[in-house]
């Protein structure tokens, strides 16, 4: 609900601001539906060489979910897997929703990215990663960090 409300708001004081042409580049409908571990962390196995994988808008990691009650889970399991450079436990919080793009896995025909900030002990600074619950992709862990053990 908390997302309708904000997408509503958003589209009246930005509509034209909204392309009607999405500038992901990793969306892959064709992508296996990740299978979850005992911890209920998703099974990630591949690591992006991609500098852009997740730290930039146009390159988030697309977490689709299947209805409303998967919205933050999928962030989670995916975020849960993840740790630091060298294995640093991490933990994260939600910035913001922002930059809307069209897609058609929404009621509304848009979606938002959600920003994540995560941090880790003997980090100098923290780093921002771009989620996207509309879109599937393959899941990878970001350059530059690694798997929880």
């Amino acid at each position: 609900m908390k997302h309708i409300t904000l997408f509503i708001i958003v589209l009246f004081t930005t509509a034209s601001c909204i392309s009607t042409k999405s500038t992901l580049k990793n969306v892959d409908d064709n992508a296996p539906t990740p299978t979850l571990t005992k911890e209920n962390t998703f099974v990630i196995t591949n690591f992006s060489t991609d500098k852009k994988y997740g730290y930039e808008k146009d390159y988030p990691i697309n977490i689709f979910f299947r209805n409303s009650k998967d919205e933050t889970i999928n962030q989670q399991r995916f975020l849960n897997a993840l740790a630091g450079p060298k294995g640093e436990k991490i933990t994260y919080t939600k910035l913001e929703s922002c930059c809307p793009f069209p897609t058609k896995r929404s009621d509304m025909g848009a979606g938002f990215l959600d920003v994540y900030e995560l941090k880790w002990e003997g980090q100098k600074k923290p780093i921002v990663l771009y989620l996207n619950i509309y879109e599937k992709g393959i899941l990878m862990v970001p350059f530059g960090l690694s798997l929880k053990k």
